[in-house]
């Protein structure tokens, strides 16, 4: 039985497994599948959305304010002893028992427009929630944008690597053949075989940046990591007149009026003002109308002769309406002090706008930098890399033929390799400078 058992917890393990891997979709994963699963299982939108609802509920209640309230009920109870019969309004030596039914409705009609204002107040709450919200998709978005660059990025440091290694393997092999005829001495070979355990070393290196780089960006898509992660790489050419014609001021100037985190700033603080004038609805004496209605039900224990159920209810019927006006004079300075909170806190939000707006303009000046240099770099490198490849070439053929050691091969092979991951590292840091700067301008990110 226990076998069984275990086998039982094995099998149902391995169908939970299956049934989890099967709600993803498999990859290998494009830039946009790759944003649209983040987005799916990020827990700070889903939270974010959450909160959406508990806002909507807010501002439902503040419009029901608006509308009369309503509410009845019965009760019932037994007097013995000497009670009042409600009836004959004579005290008896009884016992009686009594139903009494009521009702009551009441509606505001000025309360110091404070409804009004809460009205006003859930409303840019719930629109600066949904900017909230579009300013939580677009963090993820350019989180797994730059996982999803350094997934590639680091792919091609693997090819890198790859092929010094591949190229040094060659040349150690041709030279034990040197060696093994006496044209070169052994301590060639030896440099060479130190050069290509260094090779190896770098390959393996390259592969665990490469397997951190997918682990980041299955992270951000909040995916369970496998071995077989993968992307399919864009196909995208560096060109000219790739990074936008407009200056860092001008970018900016054109963010500030469509990043939703500047929005929900600005809503936030009309919802504060909207809050003062709640605060100073206080102050105001609220009227009000309120309407009732009454009736009940006697019954004696020993017999009394009482009007029927039918008759009584109809003979008790009361109903009343009244005007409620009530005129603060002293609160105890609970009106000032909710006053002077309200004030401060839109003093607070105001702060909090022109800070979201220094970092925006920070953000845009960096990305901004950041993708000139990264331009001068990749220019520079190309031209490095150009270089260094016709000078790797000549040291390959003169060590062939014994012109140069294998200290002075290693040297130009390892420059053009360091020149090589320099190129890479320019290309793709531009490549996301510039997509920032797109996503500044309110266009569409893509890698193609």
């Amino acid at each position: 039985m226990r076998k069984i058992f275990t086998l039982f917890l094995m099998f149902f393990g391995l169908l939970l497994t299956s049934r989890a891997q099967d709600s993803f979709p498999p990859g290998p994963y494009d830039l946009q599948t790759a944003v649209d699963i983040a987005i799916n299982n990020n827990l700070t939108l889903k939270r974010t959305e959450l909160n959406q609802q508990i806002t909507e509920a807010d501002l439902l209640q503040s419009k029901g304010q608006r509308y009369p309230s309503l509410s009845t009920g019965s009760s019932y109870g037994v007097n013995w002893g000497r009670p009042l019969n409600p009836v004959t309004s004579l005290y008896e030596n009884n016992r009686i028992s009594v139903i009494n039914f009521q009702g009551a409705s009441s509606v505001p009609i000025f309360n110091g427009l404070r409804i009004h204002n809460s009205i006003a107040k859930s409303k840019v709450d719930l629109e600066a929630g949904l900017h909230n919200l579009e300013a939580t998709r677009n963090d993820i978005t350019l989180t797994v944008i730059n996982n999803f660059i350094n997934v590639v990025f680091n792919r091609e440091q693997v090819k890198i690597a790859e092929n010094q290694l591949s190229t040094t393997t060659e040349q150690m092999q041709r030279t034990k053949k040197l060696v093994d005829a006496g044209s070169l001495p052994m301590s060639d070979y030896f440099d060479l075989q130190s050069q290509n355990a260094t090779n190896q070393l770098a390959v393996i290196d390259a592969q665990n940046s490469y397997r951190s780089a997918k682990l980041a960006l299955a992270q951000s898509m909040q995916i369970p990591f496998t071995e077989d992660f993968s992307v399919i790489e864009p196909e995208f050419e560096m060109e000219e007149g790739l990074m936008a014609a407009e200056t860092s001021r001008e970018i900016y100037e054109a963010a500030v009026g469509i990043m939703p985190e500047i929005k929900a700033a600005e809503a936030n603080i009309l919802s504060a003002k909207y809050q003062e004038k709640i605060a100073k609805g206080a102050y105001y004496p609220t009227l009000s109308l309120r309407g009732s209605i009454f009736t009940n039900y006697a019954n004696s224990a020993f017999g009394t002769d009482l009007p029927s159920f039918n008759t009584q209810i109809k003979s008790n019927l009361s109903q009343g309406v009244d005007f409620g006006l009530n005129i603060p004079i002293f609160t105890n300075f609970a009106n000032k002090s909710g006053l002077q909170r309200a004030r401060a806190q839109t003093a607070i939000q105001e702060v909090a706008a022109l800070e979201a707006k220094n970092l925006l303009r920070q953000n845009v000046e960096t990305a901004y930098n950041s993708a000139l240099a990264a331009d001068l770099s990749y220019k520079a490198s190309v031209i490095r890399v150009n270089s260094l490849q016709e000078t790797f070439r000549i040291a390959q053929q003169r060590f062939d033929l014994g012109a140069i050691n294998s200290v002075d091969f290693q040297v130009a092979q390892n420059n053009l390799f360091n020149a090589q991951a320099d190129l890479l590292n320019a290309k793709y840091t531009y490549i996301f400078r510039v997509k920032v700067l797109d996503f500044y301008l309110g266009n569409p990110i893509n890698l193609n």
